[in-house]
């Protein structure tokens, strides 16, 4: 197709116009502009030209290339996922990642201390050491993503996480080891950021619940993970009573399986990413950079393979004219501000970026208090309802990763219904999860022990796949990927405080569980005060 032709593209949902021009020459917003992302104000020509190229790829429609991309990103959140597991079978005592819910008598905690002992008695070394890094890894790759766009972090991320996983698994001592988990941690650490920014911004209007559903790969992540803690953990494990004798290595490679194994399944990943799709920079990104002609080029040949239709055209684009501050560098101080102060620059989205940045900070602060200590609080209880072992506690651990799987699936369709949408979907996730903690301090048995952690594992991923995909979509398109970044590094900032108050406050109760379920309570409301409902709506 001749990009340069002058036929005008027709808008394929009547329920979001293009902004009409009137008499006077200037723009009249559209519903969608002016109400949920009010692109219109802050750049009216950017919000224009979103306009066109979101009608185009709503035209053109779901291709095999967003499939795929669906699936590709997804290996980004799987990895985050594996990511914060591994370090946690390194030391499943004292040391495990996001360390609270600690039990004396934790599988592989005589094992490891015994092999390697421990810097700090109290401090919770490893599991800081991954939060830093996760940090570390969402503001370099987040805020890099609207500089530079988001191929370079989509190519990478992977390719150095598997690096330094495989080496972790070398390392003789609890020094290097944490020095690695921080590197791995760091490699991975703005992945989600960029995946679900990257699917939402290729995919057509009404397939925006798939950017939700993205997060069932970090469930499986996790499961995947589970089970293959399950594998080796129960049998290349130093004994529960390895207190009595010394922890030998040769009896003790279960953790090293571990990453040798997570290593290569990411560098399989990694390579399956290159080869399976051609990754380019996505449409939305390019016009953001006044660089339309690459927008109308990519569009075209997507049209072109897949023999969708596609009229949009170059000079479409260029008669909307320049976006602003584009004819400065990207590394310019104007251009570099304006991706924060792009975040805040109404009323109504500065109020709405400030409660989704609670929102990150409760569920960074929470996630350690819970989520990821789930195995020391089975086999904790355990020890109350009857007896442990290595092989019971693994077990157990895989199958509540396995119900985790359910989340994600219910909130892909949950969003999309009337009666709940994303804000209610988050709602109903932070309070079925505050019951089912709240509940959880009652539990008197294994069985019950191990169901109401599995439906936990569930309720919880409701809401996280939906906050994944949610904030993305209230962020404008110009600085998603810093106004998300900000938000992960907010997060991590609350593992950090997480990990820091688990390493010295008494984990062997259950108020941890307590101070979770209010936390989740207080999700509730925060979700509620959300101000933007995106349900049927498109974002720019």
């Amino acid at each position: 197709m001749d990009i340069s032709s002058s036929s005008k593209l027709q808008l394929s949902d009547p329920a979001t116009p293009l902004d009409k021009r009137r008499d006077d020459g200037e723009y009249e917003s559209s519903r969608f502009s002016k109400d949920v992302l009010e692109n219109s104000i802050i750049d009216p020509v950017l919000s224009r030209k979103m306009e066109l190229v979101n009608a185009a790829i709503d035209k053109i429609g779901m291709t095999p290339f967003q499939w795929r991309l669906f699936a590709l990103n997804g290996f980004g959140y799987a990895v985050d996922s594996v990511s914060q597991i591994l370090p946690s079978v390194f030391q499943f005592e004292q040391d495990l990642l996001y360390q609270l819910l600690v039990s004396l008598q934790s599988i592989a905690q005589s094992a490891v201390v015994a092999e390697y002992g421990s810097p700090n008695a109290q401090l919770a070394s490893i599991p800081l050491a991954s939060q830093i890094g996760l940090l570390v890894g969402a503001a370099f790759w987040g805020l890099s993503a609207d500089i530079i766009g988001r191929r370079f972090a989509f190519n990478a991320s992977l390719f150095l996480a598997a690096f330094f996983v495989i080496i972790a698994g070398a390392m003789p001592g609890y020094i290097p080891f944490a020095t690695l988990v921080a590197l791995y941690s760091s490699a991975v650490g703005g992945n989600y950021i960029l995946d679900a920014t990257n699917l939402l911004e290729f995919v057509p209007n009404g397939y925006s619940w798939l950017v939700t559903l993205l997060s069932i790969w970090w469930a499986v992540g996790y499961t995947v993970a589970g089970l293959l803690a399950w594998a080796f953990m129960s049998n290349f494990s130093c004994p529960v009573d390895s207190t009595a004798s010394p922890c030998l290595r040769s009896e003790n490679m279960g953790w090293r399986y571990l990453h040798f194994t997570g290593g290569g399944l990411v560098l399989l990943l990694s390579i399956l990413r290159l080869l399976a799709v051609r990754m380019v920079q996505t449409p939305k990104w390019l016009i953001s950079q006044n660089r339309d002609e690459e927008a109308i080029k990519f569009l075209n040949s997507l049209s072109t393979k897949y023999d969708r239709p596609f009229d949009l055209t170059l000079e479409d684009l260029r008669q909307e004219g320049d976006v602003r501050d584009t004819e400065m560098s990207v590394w310019s101080y104007p251009r570099l501000k304006e991706h924060f102060s792009g975040l805040i620059q109404t009323r109504k989205l500065a109020w709405s970026y400030t409660v989704i940045l609670l929102n990150w900070l409760v569920i960074g602060t929470v996630s350690p208090l819970y989520y990821v200590f789930l195995p020391y609080y089975l086999a904790y209880r355990g020890q109350d309802g009857g007896p442990s072992s290595n092989y019971i506690t693994w077990r157990n651990y895989a199958i509540n990763q396995v119900s985790g799987l359910l989340g994600p699936i219910l909130a892909a369709i949950l969003v999309e219904s009337r009666f709940f949408g994303r804000r209610g979907t988050l709602a109903l996730g932070a309070f079925l999860t505050m019951v089912l903690q709240f509940g959880y301090t009652q539990i008197q048995t294994p069985a019950q022990n191990l169901g109401v952690s599995a439906a936990i594992s569930a309720a919880s991923n409701l809401y996280y796949g939906t906050i994944y995909a949610y904030t993305p979509e209230i962020l404008p398109s110009a600085h998603r990927a810093t106004g998300y970044a900000l938000c992960v590094v907010l997060n991590r900032i609350g593992g950090i405080i997480g990990v820091l108050v688990g390493s010295y406050t008494n984990v062997e109760t259950t108020a941890p569980l307590f101070v979770c379920a209010a936390l989740f309570a207080l999700l509730i409301f925060l979700a509620l005060l959300l101000p933007f409902e995106t349900r049927g709506k498109r974002t720019q």
